[in-house]
């Protein structure tokens, strides 16, 4: 028996070395690995010119976008309407969504980020929506893209509630 608690408490012990390693290996890697956090970008090509078309962001699927300060990294969806991008943060009213969503709150303080979109890095600002006539939308579109047409709910309720914050991604200025 104590052979076996002393197995197990080894095994349990290089799992937690393993995560710890990764999770450092993570923080300096040019962007995130699936859902962890990464490093600072540092490869792409920053995009100078006119405002982008952003109706491929309807059918993509992912992005990959990195605060400023903090400089982290992180993949979260993508919608578009009215030829503007958004991201939404969910689970923002549980203990779970309290735990794992810090960006969100890293946001209010600087609102500065990188978009990087297949090698194209864009110089965007998180706008946080809290109302009005796209919210509908954008959340349906999420939904349609990533729920299989569940529904959020009313979708202007969960955001002014704060359980899902939305955010246009504007454009510097």
């Amino acid at each position: 028996m104590q052979t076996a608690l002393k197995i197990l408490g080894g095994f349990v012990g290089l799992v937690v070395v393993f995560v710890a390693l990764f999770l450092v290996y993570a923080r300096f890697h040019d962007g995130p690995i699936a859902i962890v956090a990464g490093g600072p970008f540092t490869s792409g090509e920053l995009y100078a010119g006119p405002e982008p078309d952003w109706s491929p962001m309807r059918t993509r699927q992912e992005v990959e976008f990195q605060l400023l300060d903090p400089s982290r990294s992180r993949i979260t969806w993508i919608a578009e309407h009215a030829g503007k991008p958004y991201i939404v943060s969910g689970y923002m009213n549980t203990a779970f969504g309290k735990l794992w969503k810090h960006w969100p709150h890293e946001i209010a303080k600087d609102d500065r980020i990188l978009l990087r979109v297949d090698d194209v890095i864009y110089e965007r600002r998180l706008v946080r929506i809290m109302e009005g006539a796209m919210v509908a939308p954008v959340i349906a579109q999420l939904a349609e893209k990533y729920l299989d047409g569940a529904s959020f709910g009313d979708p202007d309720e969960a955001v002014r509630n704060g359980d899902l914050w939305l955010y246009e991604v504007a454009p510097r200025s």
